[in-house]
């Protein structure tokens, strides 16, 4: 074949493979989307030529995606149970595991026709009948609403009215549209929907709200993921993080 017939082929195959070579998938944890979609750029602005993308929903599900061969470079979980069964499965590279921000459990309601809930023991009052929580087993949210119920000693007793979500952003769109007189979300997710739900109060869980991140351990740009990682404890991504309302870890 002619050489300058090769060229357009090759040109076909190696820009492609160019691109791929500067891009990250990041999956996270669905209360970090705001604050991830507005740390993507500033990423990029410091590493010229690369790109990241971003892949939100709860974090067991995002566990579930990588344990089952999902192209991710860098896992960020609201929860240290998750990435701590991330590194038992050997799905993340340990030595990059890093704590980058808190966040704070709330309860919310509708802004209106709230039920006025002061307190876990008014959630058994017969002004709220719907209660979204989070499902324990793939929603961090759920599992410290859970810790939080059950030293109350109101879990089971609450247990019917729950309805149960798939993310914690789901929790705040029942929430939002009145669709539940009560719901259990974060702080951060509560003031991306302040005109439209009011946190009643903010209860005290055993466990702190932490949110761990770490390369993935099949990650084919470990370099880049890394980076990224790294970029998460830099001045420029505390200050996102703080303006959405996460604290430090």
């Amino acid at each position: 074949m002619h050489p300058l017939r090769l060229l357009p082929l090759v040109l076909a195959l190696a820009l492609p493979l160019g691109a791929v070579a500067q891009q990250i998938t990041v999956s996270a944890a669905a209360s970090l989307t705001d604050a991830f979609k507005a740390l993507g750029p500033k990423f990029e602005a410091v590493k010229p030529g690369a790109t990241v993308r971003f892949n939100f929903a709860a974090s067991g599900v995002l566990l579930q995606q990588i344990a089952q061969g999902a192209p991710v470079d860098v896992f960020a979980s609201a929860d240290q149970e998750t990435m701590g069964r991330a590194a038992e499965q050997k799905l993340i590279d340990a030595a990059t595991r890093r704590n980058f921000a808190s966040n704070a459990l709330v309860l919310i309601e509708p802004l209106r026709d709230a039920a006025g809930v002061r307190s876990l023991q008014d959630l058994a009052g017969a002004g709220v009948r719907k209660i979204a929580v989070g499902k324990t087993a793939t929603v961090p949210v759920g599992r410290y609403t859970r810790q939080v119920l059950e030293g109350a000693g109101l879990w089971s007793v609450l247990e019917p009215k729950f309805v149960q979500a798939d993310s914690v952003r789901q929790v705040l769109d029942y929430v939002a549209r009145g669709e539940v007189e009560a719901g259990f979300v974060y702080r951060t997710d509560a003031a991306v929907m302040g005109d439209k739900v009011r946190v009643a109060f903010a209860p005290a869980t055993s466990v702190p709200v932490t949110y761990p991140v770490a390369v993935v351990a099949d990650s084919r740009q470990k370099a880049l993921a890394g980076d990224f990682v790294a970029f998460l404890s830099s001045d420029a991504a505390r200050e996102v993080l703080a303006r959405h309302g996460f604290g430090t870890p």
